[in-house]
């Protein structure tokens, strides 16, 4: 089981699931996994194979998603030579190959009707017929469906096979979303810190702050496992002093990029210390010296901490950055 990936977490809720994987595994019948975006369905997934009496045999993935209707057709059963336009030798399917093994198919719900009957069919009697082709072929494969769509409830709507919805789901795996697994924010965090860390070629991680830390456990995570691992490794290759713990996580890098509306206007202009206009200078200099002024007073007032001042000035740090390295105003180290 040399392929088994390890997979991080303590709390109670994950490590439910994982001994639910754990039960499922050796149960030779087809499942589903389920779960919201990035929280780690493909590696549950996996997971079911490789404990499985059929680790040894292929594991074949298959992203529904990723193919049109035509395309998902001849990828998962085959054509014969000559079965369409361009079709010019046997092309052996995602099942074929599964055989003795384990056959993902991640995005399921988006199967159209069409494949759907034919995955019906390899479910309920293992048999498939290459596109183009008339003979049964008999295939040995254990089917995972993996989605982050209430089938049920597409079921109801007749955007999913009700029948196919039956044979998959002998049982069903939730995979919690990272919200829920509180005790295992700050201990993936920190994996994926020392991972960024190495691969930067730094020596050391210094840790979280407890603003950063405090950050990490109060934000929702949408995006789960991945949106935490962008965000920390983000966070980890924009710190400037890797010595210290890290202040501050990047959650959001669209941040200030995509606004409906200007920030507000002052009140008047001894809200923002305006100069007087000098007739005999050009409009960009002008700018320019006053946009300099605002980045030198922001960097004073924050001791020269770049993502701090940033913050006084309602901007995010790529946009303080780029200001910065306009004007050639990069502090030494």
């Amino acid at each position: 089981m040399d392929n088994l990936q390890p997979i991080l977490g303590e709390d109670p809720v994950f490590l439910a699931a994982l001994e639910h994987v754990s039960r499922l595994a050796p149960i030779d019948r087809p499942c589903l996994v389920i779960g919201e975006r990035g929280s780690g369905k493909e590696l549950i997934a996996a997971r079911l194979h490789y404990l499985s009496r059929r680790w040894g045999g292929p594991l074949v993935k298959v992203n529904c998603a990723a193919l049109s209707e035509t395309l998902l057709d001849t990828e998962l059963f085959g054509h014969e030579a000559g079965a369409f336009t361009g079709a010019t030798k046997r092309h052996i399917g995602r099942f074929e190959r599964a055989h003795g093994g384990t056959i993902i198919l991640d995005e399921i719900a988006t199967a159209s009707p069409v494949v759907q009957e034919k995955l019906l069919r390899v479910v309920e009697y293992g048999e498939i017929e290459r596109v183009g082709g008339s003979d049964v072929i008999d295939v040995d494969t254990r089917v995972i469906g993996v989605t982050n769509e209430n089938l049920r409830e597409l079921a109801k709507t007749g955007k999913f096979r009700a029948d196919l919805l039956d044979r998959l789901a002998f049982d069903v795996i939730a995979v919690p979303p990272l919200r829920q697994r509180s005790d295992d924010i700050l201990l993936l965090a920190e994996q994926f810190a020392l991972d960024m860390t190495k691969r930067l070629g730094r020596t050391v991680f210094a840790g979280f702050s407890r603003p950063a830390a405090e950050q990490l456990l109060r934000y929702d995570w949408p995006g789960n496992i991945r949106e935490l691992r962008n965000a920390v490794e983000r966070s980890i290759y924009l710190a400037e002093d890797e010595e210290t713990p890290l202040a501050t996580i990047t959650l959001d890098p669209f941040d200030g990029i995509w606004t409906e509306t200007d920030r507000e206007t002052p009140t008047s202009e001894t809200d923002i210390d305006l100069p007087e206009p000098d007739p005999n200078v050009d409009f960009k200099t002008q700018v320019a010296k006053f946009e300099i002024r605002l980045l030198k007073q922001a960097l004073a007032r924050n001791a020269n901490n770049q993502t701090e001042a940033a913050k006084a000035l309602d901007l995010n740090y790529h946009q303080f950055r780029r200001l910065l390295e306009k004007h050639d105003l990069i502090p030494a180290k």
